[in-house]
């Protein structure tokens, strides 16, 4: 087994690295403080082609796989960007999915340029608040009225917008009481986003303020029919091929973050010195950051391992579910570390593990809870009875 990145994937991080050394710990300080959009990253990582990284060449895409994806997205929060920096450019890489594999050739060369470019914003349209992780109950409606569905409800934890153009929107269009599953009667649209048919409120949130969190409330929004995408009804089918990468890139993302809160504390306990020798020589200093590169060093192999698999199309939703568990528990208590090593200085904001610490609950919490991926696994991998 070679668990070395080939010649081509060292460009990769080689290239992002570089890239994202023009933006500091301070920059994303400052974005952190004032809540500014990182517009200047975005379009740097655009210009760049970075964007357009997994999209089919054809359309003017790299054409590469999730496991070169994670890569850049790893080297982005290991940056000092963290969760600021990738949940930026996130949606970009996992979204369009349904509409590469289930999109028509018309849709595709409409909807993915754009995206690919930096010239459209999408937002994701998919959770609400009663429904929570049981999509099956989502109850935004699409209505069918002649040559337009109309869109009426709520979604939440929307993020980027507050500026998106376009959204990618989960709704039902035949009602729950008429379908076999809850999951039956879910259509999926990619389409602009009508700021006079939505409402947005921005939730005010603990970390990650740069890149906004919303409530979209939705009243007769108008989308064309040529916006949906594949079938009628299949919509939740058609997510879940954005499901599984999403949770690898949590989990490179997230390795990433915990990787950089790891340098600052080894740097930092290297450099302060207390009663005559540098903290650092302590081994009840030492021993916890061992522990945290092991464990580091575990998710990035797991991350990976699943990333192999999908990019082989293989099944991989165990290994891409507990990728993400393994990761988000590694970086937060990394990040934990990173502060308790600076001591009280951790707790100041121009050191920089606070903000990684509050960033990393990210990870923890969503795409996915990690009950429901320990429940995953428990039934798909060790084969027990499901209990959700």
């Amino acid at each position: 087994m070679n668990f070395e990145f080939t010649e081509a994937q060292e460009a990769i991080r080689d290239a992002v690295a570089k890239l994202c050394a023009k933006y500091g710990p301070d920059y994303w300080l400052a974005r952190d403080e004032d809540g500014r959009f990182p517009e200047e990253f975005v379009k740097d990582l655009a210009a760049g082609g970075w964007l357009a990284i997994t999209m089919p060449p054809e359309l003017g895409g790299s054409g590469l796989g999730v496991t070169e994806a994670a890569l850049m997205m790893q080297t982005i929060a290991r940056s000092g960007a963290g969760f600021s920096g990738c949940s930026a450019i996130h949606i970009n890489l996992f979204g369009p999915m349904p509409v590469v594999v289930y999109g028509t050739e018309e849709q595709k060369r409409r909807m993915l340029p754009p995206m690919m470019q930096g010239k459209d914003r999408t937002c994701f349209g998919v959770t609400e608040p009663d429904a929570g992780l049981d999509t099956s109950k989502v109850k935004t409606r699409a209505v069918k009225d002649g040559k337009h569905y109309i869109v009426h409800g709520q979604k939440i934890w929307t993020s980027t917008a507050q500026t998106a153009t376009k959204i990618l929107l989960l709704a039902r269009t035949k009602p729950i009481e008429q379908c076999k599953t809850g999951f039956d009667g879910l259509s999926l649209f990619f389409t602009d986003f009508d700021r006079n048919h939505v409402e947005v409120r921005e939730i005010h949130k603990m970390g990650r303020k740069a890149v906004d969190s919303n409530q979209v409330f939705f009243d007769g929004m108008k989308v064309p029919e040529e916006d949906l995408i594949g079938k009628e009804g299949e919509g939740f089918k058609y997510l879940l091929h954005g499901l599984n990468p999403e949770r690898i890139l949590i989990a490179a993302e997230a390795t990433g973050l915990g990787q950089v809160a790891l340098e600052r504390a080894t740097q930092y306990a290297k450099d302060r010195v207390v009663f005559g020798r540098p903290i650092g020589q302590n081994q009840s200093i030492q021993h916890p950051l061992a522990v945290n590169w092991i464990e580091l060093e575990a998710a990035e192999l797991l991350t990976y391992k699943a990333a192999s698999l999908y990019d082989a199309k293989q099944n991989c939703g165990a290994e891409a579910n507990s990728a993400k568990y393994f990761a988000a528990e590694a970086a937060f208590k990394a990040c934990t570390q990173a502060v308790m090593t600076h001591g009280g200085m951790g707790y100041a904001k121009e050191f920089h593990v606070e903000r990684m610490m509050r960033e990393v609950m990210i990870a923890r919490i969503a795409p996915v809870s990690r009950e429901l991926v320990l429940s995953y696994v428990a039934e798909k991998a060790l084969g027990l009875p499901k209990s959700y």
